[in-house]
């Protein structure tokens, strides 16, 4: 992967939504400067791939052409944003794959809970139950399983509370103002009477619904008939699902399935306990589709495990988790709470960001307010779900008494084919994707034999369509039925709503449920609102254009189109050309150019300088790395920026150059860490007579020479670009880190210890900032779904928090750290925190590592932490081992650990040179082959 481009994919988040027309932002007419065509002796004319024309006349950059309806447009860019935001409204939809809310694939990294008296968290044996039952990422069908879960979380309000306070009144108490008439928090769900043993559930009524019943059997069925329930393991979309059978006078047949959030606890029980359950059907709806309630319960088993004292803990997790489900859904209907959610969100944006929003936007959205809850509901599923187009005849939700009729009401929010006559050719590929191959195929047989050509997979039947479609309507509009979708003008808008309320392109509507069901617990802090991020309409509108470039440019490069890669280099390096303020004066708010287009254009044209080194065009690249370091003058990848510019040059044979650049960059104060040892060194190898006679004075620091410890062992690979594999002294294959630390536990010394790189660090530094990084601080928290303050990254978070810093180090260095852990750990477990790894270490772990790291030294990194995480929180050793002299005291060492045919990193070498100074005992240990 090019350098640049994870940083760029965190940016953009996983999923991608792009404005309608996305490539007509690369349209628009990029003027380049003087600057452009020469440069500071960079070859004159330009590297390839790059424009050297410039605007023929002043009068010709007063009006632009638009590049999506062609009309002319006064070059002032106020006018232009606005215009172009308008039209591409009226577009094409954007590509869409967030998924839908209630089909979502949760992962448990760092919010694992157990019922205790410190929150809602979960450990131990129920740890095992989440790995049992979670092994599938796409449910069984579109709308069929909404999930719930149990939930003792003390911050229950968090879903009813907006996630920006107002300017005029940012704190009440504490915590930020409710929204008017906002209904209940979610019900403290309490753990049921468990089991003692499998024995006591026989007999125990549990009540739920039939589910997926469109992909099944069609049966005709009565209220008191008789059901059975079956495992399906082999199901393609949910490998814990459990069909519902109902036997006839002829066969059994499947009536459909029990919802996914029961069927992932139920089916352990029945594949590892072999539990049996029969029932019957309760009611029979209305609708064809409809969930049926049941009522079933446990009537025998056939298998009990040869350990039935662990057997029963597995079990009565399960069962708990059983019992759980199905008393929240008795008691909390949570398949209509992501409505809620959704006009939580509306109507907090509407309240704290007016000023980004115009007349008309701010007239749908309120108009949206007034709608039916069934029109609601509709949207919101819609939007949530992965699309775009949708046959109306299969969408069918309980919680939705009529879809049919919510439709028609969506007038305006959503698009409609109600006749072949609405097929648009620009719709017709989306619109195929909702048939099956089977369909698909019978249109392809209506055609002239003639004219069928290509493959048999779906794309080719597809692709065949699309070419051929006019006298095909009919036939595909017939198999489509009624189509339905959200419009471009909703979609755009409600992608806005979800920035300015999440301010995460990580975060979507998704967060709501993932609290809602315990699966994640945010902190406690207050959110202390004076500014704004976006101070006025356009630096919303061009920090939006900036994300779409990004989003484009990391496509570009997944499909390797170099053409759009260097559109997106140009464009970006035009808007970064045009800016008249240099990025970190033109905020208040210094952590708040993130939110910036200069900023987003910064990653791509980073990312753009190591698309051009991978294709050899130093020249071009060097020309991009000047414009980065003039533009961002105040920045923490300037360190990095200069040594690329350095290497560069030097690729080009312009040492002189390329030693003043390192030089000039050792003067830089935002060059830091493991850069500035890199360009330490290169000053020192560049720098020899008769360049330079002499000595800088750090030679002797960076110079410094590091213990070194060597292990050898048996080979099981010697491939090079391979990791190095090894046979352990216990004779099982193991890499090189876990080769060492069996050689520290034996003959090294006895250590006990850990690989963990960079992990157990940052979490001992958040357990013991904790109540720093959470302290109330002006706009470092702007909702309630942060993991950290926005300065984390910058030297704000040390300036603002300076004497809180310094007096918990005082403690730290004083010999109260573990007593601080404890504390930290009881009263937060489980809670999301940037850095803390829950799961990877153990209390008592992280408690023997303070004691024996010793106050001063853990004071010492911390600091460090604090004053500069960005530049500090990666490339710490691998091993941190430690051992007890008596009951009170012990010592550590860290270890960094290479393989034959790794290097020391700079960054690595910045650690353990900060390591030894601190008074750590600090080496490196070589691995290597035995001869």
């Amino acid at each position: 992967m090019l350098r640049g481009r994870e940083s760029l994919i965190r940016l953009i988040g996983k999923r991608r939504r792009y404005l309608p027309n996305r490539h007509s932002i690369l349209s628009i007419p990029i003027s380049l400067s003087d600057e452009r065509n020469g440069g500071e002796g960079e070859g004159g004319g330009g590297g390839e791939g790059y424009s050297n024309t410039k605007m023929d006349s002043d009068s010709d950059s007063d009006w632009v052409t638009c590049p999506v309806c062609q009309s002319n447009v006064r070059g002032d860019d106020g006018i232009i944003n606005s215009h172009l935001d308008d039209c591409l409204a009226r577009g094409t939809k954007r590509k869409l794959s967030q998924r839908t809310l209630l089909d979502w694939n949760f992962s448990r990294d760092s919010s694992k809970s157990k019922q205790t008296e410190f929150g809602a968290v979960q450990t131990g044996l129920d740890n095992y139950v989440h790995d049992f039952v979670n092994k599938s990422s796409d449910p069984v069908a579109e709308n069929d399983y909404s999930l719930k879960c149990e939930t003792s979380d003390s911050r229950d309000h968090i879903l009813h509370t907006p996630a920006f306070a107002s300017v005029e009144t940012p704190v009440l108490n504490g915590k930020l103002n409710h929204i008017e008439n906002s209904p209940p928090a979610s019900p403290q769900i309490s753990i049921p009477h468990t089991a003692e043993t499998v024995d006591d559930i026989y007999g125990y009524n549990l009540l739920s619904n039939i589910v997926a019943r469109r992909f099944c059997d069609k049966v005709e069925l009565n209220p008191g008939d008789t059901i059975s329930l079956m495992r399906d393991p082999n199901n393609s979309k949910d490998p814990n699902a459990i069909k519902v059978l109902t036997a006839d006078s002829e066969s059994t047949k499947t009536v459909g399935f029990l919802p996914r959030e029961l069927a992932q606890y139920l089916s352990p029980l029945m594949d590892k306990f072999g539990l049996c359950f029969e029932g019957s059907i309760t009611s029979v709806p209305d609708r064809a589709l409809a969930a049926i309630p049941v009522q079933i319960v446990c009537c025998k088993k056939t298998y009990i495990g040869e350990n039935e004292c662990e057997d029963n803990q597995i079990f009565n997790s399960l069962w708990k988790h059983v019992l759980n489900v199905v008393k929240l859904e008795k008691s909390s209907p949570g398949n209509k709470k992501y409505q809620h959610n959704f006009i939580l969100m509306l109507q907090e944006v509407l309240k704290t960001n007016p000023h980004l929003l115009t007349t008309d936007e701010k007239t749908f959205l309120e108009s949206f307010l007034s709608l039916s809850e069934d029109g609601q509901r509709l949207f919101v599923r819609l939007y949530t779900r992965k699309g775009p187009w949708f046959r109306l005849a299969n969408i069918s939700y309980s919680e939705i008494l009529d879809c049919q009729l919510a439709a028609t009401e969506l007038s305006g929010y959503v698009c409609l084919i109600k006749s072949k006559n609405d097929i648009q050719k620009d719709d017709l590929e989306e619109l195929l994707n909702v048939l099956a191959v089977g369909e698909l195929r019978e249109i392809r047989s209506t055609m002239n034999k003639n004219s069928i050509r290509g493959g048999s997979r779906k794309q080719d039947f597809i692709a065949l369509l699309t070419s051929t479609y006019k006298d095909k309507l009919c036939v595909i509009f017939e198999k489509t039925g009624v189509c339905i979708r959200i419009s471009p003008k909703a979609e755009s808008l409600i992608w806005r709503v979800e920035r300015l309320f999440f301010l995460d392109e990580e975060l979507d509507l998704s967060t709501f449920l993932l609290v809602d069901m315990g699966i994640v617990k945010y902190p406690s802090y207050n959110c202390i609102i004076s500014d704004q991020i976006f101070s006025c309409r356009d630096d919303l509108l061009s920090y939006e254009e900036a994300i779409e470039v990004a989003q484009i440019m990391d496509q570009a490069l997944e499909e390797n189109n170099r053409e759009l890669v260097m559109r997106c280099i140009n464009l970006s390096d035009s808007r970064i050309l045009s800016s008249t303020v240099k990025i970190y004066e033109s905020s208040l708010v210094p952590f708040f150019s993130r939110f910036s287009s200069s900023w987003v254009y910064s990653k791509v044209l980073f990312l753009g300088v190591s698309f051009l080194e991978h294709e050899n065009r130093y020249i071009d690249a060097i020309r991009l790395l000047k414009r980065l370091l003039l533009n961002f003058t105040s920045d923490k990848r300037r360190g990095y920026w200069t040594l690329r510019l350095s290497m560069d040059l030097e690729h080009l044979g312009r040492h002189n150059e390329s030693l003043i650049v390192a030089e000039n960059g050792l003067l830089d104060p935002w060059v830091r860490a493991g850069t500035r040892i890199s360009l330490q060194r290169r000053v020192l190898r560049l720098g020899k007579p008769p360049r330079r006679w002499k000595t800088p004075s750090f030679s002797e620091s960076v110079q410094r020479k590091i213990t070194e410890v060597h292990v050898q062992g048996r080979p099981l690979n010697c491939v090079t670009g391979t990791k190095s594999r090894f046979y352990g002294e216990d004779g099982e294959q193991c890499g090189v880190e876990q080769l060492a630390l069996q050689y520290y536990a034996g003959e090294g010394g006895g250590w006990q210890g850990i690989h963990a790189e960079s992990g157990v660090w940052l979490t001992i530094f958040g357990l013991l900032m904790w109540d720093v990084m959470f302290t109330d601080v002006p706009n470092v928290f702007r909702n309630l779904y942060q993991t950290a303050p926005l300065d984390m990254d910058t030297d704000s978070f040390y300036e603002a928090r300076k004497s809180l810093v310094e007096s918990l180090l005082q403690n730290v260095k004083n010999g109260m750290a573990e007593e601080i852990l404890i504390t930290s750990w009881q009263l937060h477990f489980g809670t999301a925190c940037r850095g803390v790894k829950w799961d990877n270490h153990s209390l008592s772990d992280l408690r023997a590592i303070v004691t024996c790291i010793g106050g001063p030294c853990l004071a010492s990194i911390c600091r460090h932490l604090a004053q500069d995480y960005r530049s500090w929180s990666s490339g710490m050793p691998d091993l941190l081992l430690w051992r007890f002299n008596g009951d009170t005291s012990g010592e550590a060492k860290l270890v960094e650990v290479k393989g034959p045919r790794d290097r020391l990193s700079e960054q690595q070498r910045a650690w353990l040179l900060f390591l030894m100074d601190a008074g750590f005992n600090a080496e490196i240990c070589k691995v290597s082959p035995l001869r």
